[in-house]
């Protein structure tokens, strides 16, 4: 327990609440400010770990940072006008949700070390009951705030489970990690393209395994001067919007983006042999594009090997790469990212039919506004399906779908409920969202993503449209889609 939560409860949730949020990252903790600032106390925040800050409180590898600039990564209703970078440590963004919490007085509302294992609508009672690691609760309204990269996908290698070295994934990692050791990294996403040039300052030697390279355009990071005015966020966020128009497949701006990455590319690894195998073969943003000055230097370094395809065997410590080289190594890193698009905690949450989000999901996450799902009352999911932004910050979504709940509240207290949105309102926006993703790059680009679901080939985390429009749509609460045969209106 960290001495900065020293006084939280320790005895478990409340046994009945209003609302009981899920995660205290930063959708959970948002949403916890909005709730206590509206006059809204009758709330827990339930949180498995014994700290606040989600991602960034599970990331500490080195190198861990935000990749858009930071400026926009803090809620509007508490800019943070003192990072130290343009691109702030992840650190730095952890110490921010934890002075949220503090300044805003939420710790009351904290629940550290608990652990959702199940919930369960109560038709007759229109109540959530809920199991927790610390004991049962009831809540009126449930929220979940779990984000999508909080449960590491860790790959099936064979021989893995007998390495006799140091495994872990990138999100846990080994803090005692010591330096000169051989390291090996699996995967080349966000997470391995801030890692490896770190790991690579300290130990004797790295392999990296490449599925697919990135493409990765220039990062421009940089510490902010003392007493340099912070960034304008309004201009920011323009100039963000605007990159959505690289979004859609076969656009000037498209074509403009993929340029400039391969200019960065060009301009940083001279030799062709090299440069071919970091080229991707499938449209900027179809994958997380990247951002950063450091990887492709990383990968010439003397004692940093690129292997072009995954590991396909451990045999005692020697990784086997598909090329059929073999690789002694001491330290064996998953950087394999996360289970996005089939999120563990929907098995444990049970509607009004007796059927789990997961089943409801069954061929893809689906919603209404991208934060209620048909025939689960009084449930708002954050930060879930079509909720993430390709282009800009996670947070214009949040706070948005924040601005809904607090809304929806309002109308229960007036109606007193429940409030369940329609099936033809669901499916209405579901069918929106399968026509937009239909000309983006996430689905005609030409790769494989975390972004679209495996079984059913939908587009499920991102919304394929400007944060501004979702604001302007869902930012607020409407009525119509929770009427039996209601329809989104917009």
């Amino acid at each position: 327990m960290t001495a900065a939560y020293a006084d939280r409860h320790d005895g478990g949730p409340a046994a009945d609440v209003d609302m009981a949020v899920v995660g205290a990252g930063l959708a959970g903790v948002g949403l916890g400010v909005r709730l206590r600032r509206a006059g809204r106390t009758g709330f827990t925040l339930l949180e498995r770990a014994d700290d606040v800050g989600g991602t960034w409180r599970d990331n500490v590898y080195p190198g861990v940072a935000c990749d858009i600039p930071s400026a926009l990564y803090s809620y509007s209703f508490l800019p943070q006008p003192r990072w130290s970078r343009v691109f702030a440590p992840g650190a730095e963004i952890h110490r921010y949700v934890r002075d949220v919490v503090r300044s805003e007085g939420l710790t009351p509302h904290l629940r550290l070390g608990t652990g959702l294992t199940s919930a369960r609508w109560d038709d007759d009672a229109a109540t959530w009951r809920l199991t927790t690691s610390r004991g049962p609760l009831t809540a009126r309204v449930l929220a979940t705030a779990v984000g999508r990269l909080s449960e590491p996908r860790v790959p099936e290698i064979p021989g893995l489970a007998t390495f006799p070295g140091r495994v872990f994934h990138s999100a846990r990692w080994d803090r005692e990690l010591p330096a000169g050791l051989r390291v090996a990294v699996v995967g080349t996403g966000a997470s391995a393209v801030q890692l490896v040039p770190e790991v690579a300052r300290r130990a004797a030697s790295v392999v990296v395994l490449q599925r697919t390279p990135p493409w990765v355009l220039p990062r421009g990071d940089r510490a902010y001067a003392p007493g340099e005015a912070p960034p304008d966020r309004a201009a920011l966020a323009a100039e963000a919007e605007r990159l959505f128009d690289a979004r859609i497949a076969g656009t000037t701006a498209e074509t403009e983006l993929r340029e400039r990455a391969q200019a960065h590319l060009r301009a940083q690894v001279p030799d062709p042999a090299l440069r071919a195998l970091l080229t991707p073969d499938y449209a900027v943003g179809c994958k997380r594009a990247l951002f950063s000055d450091d990887w492709y230097p990383a990968l010439q370094e003397p004692h940093v090997t690129l292997e072009p395809g995954p590991p396909v065997a451990v045999e005692g410590s020697t990784l086997v790469a598909a090329s059929g080289a073999r690789h002694e190594v001491d330290v064996i890193v998953l950087a394999t990212g996360f289970e996005t698009t089939r999120p563990p905690f929907a098995h444990l949450v049970t509607g009004r039919d007796g059927h789990t989000l997961a089943e409801h999901w069954a061929d893809g996450m689906t919603s209404h506004a991208s934060t209620v799902v048909h025939g689960f009352p009084n449930l708002f999911v954050l930060d879930g399906p079509n909720a993430g932004l390709g282009h800009h910050s996670a947070l214009e979504v949040i706070e948005a779908q924040i601005g809904y709940v607090l809304g929806a509240l309002d109308h229960l207290d007036t109606t007193g409920g429940p409030l369940e949105v329609s099936a033809a309102a669901e499916a209405a926006y579901t069918r929106e969202v399968d026509r937009r993703a239909a000309e983006t790059v996430w689905l005609r680009g030409g790769c494989r993503s975390w972004y679209v679901d495996e079984r059913s080939g939908r587009l499920t985390l991102l919304w394929p449209g400007r944060a501004a429009e979702f604001r302007e749509r869902f930012g607020a609460f409407d009525p119509t889609p929770f009427a039996p045969d209601g329809l989104r209106v917009g």
